[in-house]
């Protein structure tokens, strides 16, 4: 956007950049400690414990206010995935048991400290989610979004284990229904020694990177309203 086009509060990448703003301006919370919520939407994770692959992704994520997320995702409500509206969004615990399953996953790995991770969330209307979690995820290209996948996948079920085991379950092993799927030829050195390789090379974009855009913004509409 140049200095010359009139800013559309209403247009859609600004509407999802003030969800995701919204989302990163939570304080965070220690991941195992959550207790039940209400309602669907957006999070963030956040790594700061002392796995060799992470060091300078955790680096980002001591204090009080952690910059880089490990993995960005979201919870809709049930039927919103198969095209319904997900009006009953207030009453789901969708987030909630979301954060609870990854902070699960978390526990079934001896590569890894639940302890280790802090989380913001942000309970919003469903219809802003999928902005919300795509301008989030395009932003910061969270690891575990991008170079390792797997993460956030579920148990596929009984019958259904002839895919490959996902490359996080190769690097973080300890989930039992993972193990039952088929092996990669990948090993967890080599999966490990990529991640290291991409976070040298590139760390995901600080959070205030949200704010200079709105700080140019806000500066533009003065503009304007000083010239009226």
């Amino acid at each position: 956007m140049s200095n010359a086009d009139p800013y559309n509060p209403l247009d859609k990448i600004n509407l999802g950049k003030n969800v995701a703003e919204a989302l990163l301006g939570r304080k965070p919370q220690p991941l195992p400690a959550l207790t039940r919520f209400a309602g669907a939407g957006l999070y963030a994770l956040y790594y700061r414990g002392p796995a060799a692959p992470y060091e300078r992704l955790a680096a980002l994520n001591h204090g009080d206010d952690p910059q880089a997320p490990i993995y960005v995702g979201k919870a809709v409500p049930a039927g919103a995935r198969k095209g319904g509206t997900g009006k009953d969004g207030a009453q789901t615990s969708a987030l909630y048991k979301r954060l609870a399953e990854h902070a699960d996953s978390l526990r079934a790995t001896p590569t890894l400290d639940v302890g280790d991770f802090s989380c913001r969330y942000l309970v919003v209307d469903d219809i802003w989610i999928p902005l919300g979690e795509s301008l989030l995820i395009a932003k910061f290209s969270p690891i575990w979004n991008t170079t390792i996948d797997g993460f956030g996948n579920h148990d596929p079920g009984k019958g259904r284990y002839n895919g490959l085991r996902p490359r996080w379950d190769v690097l973080h092993p300890g989930r039992s229904w993972a193990e039952r799927c088929q092996q990669r030829s990948e090993t967890a050195a080599q999966i490990a020694t990529e991640v290291a390789a991409r976070l040298q090379v590139t760390l995901p974009n600080p959070k205030p990177l949200f704010y200079v855009e709105q700080q140019a913004t806000d500066y533009r509409v003065s503009n304007l309203s000083d010239e009226t």
